[in-house]
């Protein structure tokens, strides 16, 4: 059994930065991709950002150049840096945890999930 947990979320005013961690435990961490999933009232949840077992990374169009995903293998934990937060209402930032497939950071299926931390931008 795998456990996700978030910390790092809260309010922050528009322009300003703020980190997500999330801290993994019961797989192999090293050998997980991780992703960073965010959920709007009424929205759909959406892929913000990959990385791969590797390193390697995706991100999403809407936050390319303002976030930044890292992980620490010797604390099973990964962060989402968020700079330049723009109001988007007050989503609710996930943590997954998956397998990658072939190496493809494009075909990670995310099995695991964390109970979430909200992300409030005001205006």
């Amino acid at each position: 059994q795998v456990q996700l947990v978030e910390s790092g979320g809260g309010l922050v005013q528009a322009g300003g930065s703020l980190r997500l961690s999330c801290a993994a435990s019961g797989r192999t961490f090293s050998r997980s991709a991780m992703g960073w999933f965010r959920q709007a009232p009424g929205k759909e949840r959406e892929l913000v950002t990959t990385i791969g077992w590797s390193g390697d990374t995706y991100y999403a169009d809407s936050v390319n150049g303002r976030f930044t995903i890292s992980r620490d293998n010797a604390k099973n934990t990964v962060y989402l840096h968020m700079n330049s937060l723009n109001p988007e209402g007050t989503p609710v930032y996930y943590c997954a945890s998956g397998h990658q497939f072939y190496g493809d950071l494009y075909n990670v299926r995310y099995d695991y999930w964390g109970q979430g931390t909200q992300v409030t931008v005001s205006a």
